[in-house]
């Protein structure tokens, strides 16, 4: 399995964060009448678009130089990368189309966070902006609670 650059991982984080963008703004269009579940993936659309953000800039950060221990990350970032979730047989968005309830989004909303955090911590282990990583990551702990309070409800 071939590896691939951070700045290939980065940009790939930058498309997950585009990816959730438009599920969660997909689902808050599905359930429009619904004015709770608006408002959740209203907010979890936003906050996307902030990381898409975040991302762009610490590409630019960043750089062509690759960290040290990138060699050591790169296969286990390429196996996520084509993993169900991000470019694998079945991808995120094919997934999204087979929706058909509020549980089912949720669930799957939660297992995409869970996916991208395990994504993001591999990038962290390697990059030099810690600080940047660790704001996405938190945030994204923040909406699987979000998502886990609100299937519970």
């Amino acid at each position: 399995m071939e590896g691939f650059s951070i700045l290939e991982a980065v940009e790939m984080a930058v498309q997950t964060e585009k990816l959730g963008y438009d599920f969660y703004s997909s689902m808050a269009e599905k359930y429009e009448k619904e004015k709770e579940l608006v408002e959740l993936f209203s907010t979890l659309a936003k906050k996307e678009k902030v990381h898409e953000q975040r991302f762009s800039e610490l590409k630019e950060i960043i750089g062509e130089e690759e960290p040290e221990e990138w060699g050591t990350v790169a296969e286990y970032m390429r196996a996520m990368v084509e993993s169900a979730f991000f470019l694998g047989k079945d991808k995120a968005m094919m997934h999204i189309q087979n929706i058909q309830d509020v549980q089912a989004a949720v669930s799957f909303a939660i297992a995409f966070e869970k996916e991208t955090l395990l994504f993001f911590h591999g990038i962290k282990d390697v990059v030099k902006e810690k600080d940047i990583i660790d704001e996405i990551i938190n945030e994204e702990k923040s909406h699987i609670m979000w998502l886990v309070r609100f299937r519970k409800q």
